[in-house]
């Protein structure tokens, strides 16, 4: 006797898709509860905020610190992709502008613990770090070959304004929303030639070496 032929089950498929909706969801709802109460917020909000139980936010992050890390991981992910477009544009474009202000927009789309999830990168992250201020430096170079940006500005002085960026978007944005455009705007003034040199000598890279961890500045 044949035995009749039976479609194959989807349920590990779905198990996993409906796991990985289960993770975003709770990344979306973290983002807005720390945006929204701070730091010292509790995973017990996220979870009620992400429509899920306890159960489940910890088979994805067992600890806060783990969330942490997975939130830190997206950022620095979603900033390395606008600077990776933004390398990628003809060198008429105008990259390094392009990369600070859509890093900007990025930010300010995760704002609430940018200082604490920034120093939350996991280790594993090192080659993306290493890239993007590679990247950042190319921008630079490029910009100051097509007489856009002065030539005593330094890799320190960018990711200088980007660590500025991203305290004041902390700060700001969940009250006064937008200002640090103004701020870019006055920054990405200041970076373009003019008739008088700056006031202060530029930096070396320590305050790149300061900022990034030890295993990645040697």
């Amino acid at each position: 006797m044949t035995t009749p032929h039976r479609p194959a089950s989807n349920q590990p498929r779905t198990m996993r898709r409906d796991a990985a909706q289960n993770r975003e969801r709770l990344l979306r709802a973290a983002w807005e509860v720390f945006a929204e109460l701070g730091p010292d917020a509790g995973v017990e909000v996220i979870a009620a905020r992400a429509g899920v139980g306890m159960g489940t936010l910890y088979r994805r992050f067992p600890t806060k610190e783990d969330l942490l890390a997975a939130l830190s991981d997206e950022i620095l992910d979603s900033i390395l992709a606008v600077v990776r477009r933004a390398a990628a544009e003809p060198p008429a474009a105008r990259g390094l502008e392009r990369a600070l202000w859509d890093t900007g927009t990025v930010l300010a789309a995760h704002h609430g613990w940018l200082t604490r999830l920034w120093a939350a990168i996991p280790p594993e992250a090192d080659e993306r770090r290493a890239e993007l201020l590679s990247l950042l430096d190319g921008l630079l170079i490029r910009a100051q070959d097509a007489g856009e940006v002065r030539e005593e500005i330094t890799l320190s002085d960018v990711y200088a304004g980007l660590l500025a960026l991203r305290v004041l978007i902390d700060d700001t944005e969940g009250r006064t929303p937008d200002v640090w455009r103004r701020h870019l705007a006055i920054v990405l003034a200041g970076f373009r030639p003019a008739t008088e040199p700056l006031a202060h000598p530029a930096t070396d890279d320590t305050l790149i070496r300061a900022n990034t961890p030890k295993r990645l500045a040697e």
